[in-house]
């Protein structure tokens, strides 16, 4: 390598280090979940946060039973308004390559949605993202009984694995009414959100594979059997990011709705 070469080969390595993450173009964003949205052909999800998804229930409150994972995707829609969305791409989600870790703003705004989200109470801090940089807002919606705060709950992430014992979370836990509550938040017949027909199970063979459970399509063998889902999906998409295989009589192409 000769001087030349050697000093665009340095140029080009310092540029890579300073240079910001690269920026999608401003375009209409699909809501997926509250903390998961659509530009074109790529999925993003929110940095720093995390947001019900579509089947969980929270209580309210009233001490009644609450969808609080359609109510986060509806705010995180009522947010953007139908605006236009410019999404800081940070890589892959490491939990799910096929789905990207982005900082997403709606177009003019310099508050992220993942921050306003967390203010709202529709959404929690990460802690190990960025030192937990949303703590303030989050602090303030728990003491302003903001969304979720509002009532009980478990953290999205203790749902998602099926972790009943879970701390519970708001102003309206009981701890005289815990056994209650718990059935509540994790009923035997966990509601169908709609268009969302993907059937999910728990399963301790599934682990052979590396995830949770098995998720079952309406066209598969196994489908009418399974009357207690433990999750419902609305996409085979969104069923494998939550770590969630197809049961092996599902050879179907066909996409959950």
């Amino acid at each position: 390598m000769n001087q030349m070469q050697l000093r665009i080969f340095l140029v080009a390595a310092l540029l890579s280090t300073v240079l910001p993450a690269s920026q999608s173009s401003a375009a209409t964003a699909t809501v997926r979940d509250g903390s998961t949205l659509q530009l074109g052909n790529i999925t993003y999800r929110l940095d720093g946060i995390d947001a019900p998804t579509v089947d969980q229930l929270c209580i309210d409150q009233n001490a009644d039973s609450w969808t609080c994972g359609i109510e986060a995707r509806d705010q995180l829609t009522k947010l953007i308004g139908g605006k236009q969305v410019r999404c800081d791409d940070l890589g892959p989600d490491p939990s799910f390559k096929k789905r990207r870790i982005g900082v997403c703003k709606i177009e003019g705004d310099t508050t992220s949605l993942s921050q306003l989200l967390v203010r709202n109470g529709f959404a929690l801090n990460v802690e190990v993202s960025a030192s937990g940089r949303f703590q303030v807002d989050e602090a303030r919606a728990k003491d302003d009984r903001q969304g979720l705060w509002k009532g009980c709950f478990v953290a999205p992430r203790e749902f998602r694995a099926g972790k009943i014992d879970a701390p519970l979370l708001g102003a309206a836990c009981r701890a005289d009414r815990d056994r209650e509550i718990r059935e509540a938040l994790f009923p035997e017949d966990l509601v169908m959100p709609a268009n969302c027909n993907i059937k999910g199970k728990y399963a301790v063979r599934a682990r052979v594979t590396g995830n949770l459970g098995i998720y079952h399509l309406q066209a598969c063998r196994s489908y009418p059997g399974l009357t207690k889902p433990d999750r419902w999906f609305c996409s085979e998409e969104d069923a494998q990011a939550a770590g969630f295989r197809r049961a092996y009589n599902c050879r179907s192409t066909t996409k959950g709705k």
